[in-house]
């Protein structure tokens, strides 16, 4: 029963669409489940990359620490996500940290395992190149919101970048189904925790948003876009 559940799991897994379910059989016949308690360290930068992971269960960021402790967040992944594939393909290390924003359940697979698919179905290696040059823009993105948007701006269009991928609609709005200090989403906007702390309470006076226990709710949603730029 329990390798039916993971086969079914694999089936929604988009980098492995067209992988049939003989070749997703044999992929979840040699993953592993691993849980992460919150904040608990999956990876650090510069570990070496031989595990992929797949979140089951639970959110997991991205992110990178200067040696002063200074955080910066790059991307928060949610439940079908999932991460450390690139390491796998080219054999380097860790490009960032990993951390558990909450209890995560989540396959693995080594690398070993991972290249024997590629080699099975091509389409996997493809995939992995879509993702990857998603992420490069969405790494030239925000160097282009550094640039060119104030604060106000950038913390708007990551509150609607989160209500997108981990927003749950709830009656008066849509709510960021993920738990976020201000520090956490300063790292993420490239600002102080104190400049953060002023505009959420500016979109907060201006009934844009509320806030409850590290969880934000949108509710006005097309004022946000229009203060952006």
């Amino acid at each position: 029963m329990e390798t039916e559940n993971e086969l079914s799991y694999f089936q929604q897994v988009s980098i492995f669409d067209g992988l049939t379910d003989d070749e997703l059989h044999d992929l979840t016949t040699v993953s592993r489940r691993r849980t992460f308690r919150s904040g608990e360290v999956i990876f650090h930068r510069d570990d070496p990359g031989q595990v992929m992971y797949i979140i089951k269960e639970g959110k997991v960021k991205i992110c990178l620490i200067s040696p002063e402790g200074q955080e910066i967040s790059l991307v928060v992944f949610g439940k079908g996500d999932y991460f450390g594939e690139f390491a796998l393909v080219d054999g380097l290390a860790r490009s960032a940290d990993a951390i558990a924003l909450e209890r995560v359940e989540c396959y693995t697979l080594q690398r070993s395992d991972f290249h024997k698919a590629i080699m099975k179905n091509p389409k996997i290696a493809i995939r992995v190149m879509e993702v990857l040059c998603e992420r490069l823009r969405k790494t030239d993105q925000q160097v282009e919101d550094l640039i060119f948007l104030d604060v106000y701006g950038r913390v708007a269009k990551k509150l609607l970048e989160l209500s997108d991928t981990h927003g749950k609609k709830v009656e008066d709005g849509i709510r960021i189904d993920v738990r976020l200090t201000q520090q956490e989403l300063a790292s993420m906007v490239g600002a102080s925790r104190e400049s953060v702390n002023k505009v959420l309470g500016y979109f907060t006076d201006k009934h844009y948003i509320s806030t409850d226990k590290h969880r934000i709710t949108l509710h006005r949603a097309v004022d946000l876009e229009r203060r952006i730029y």
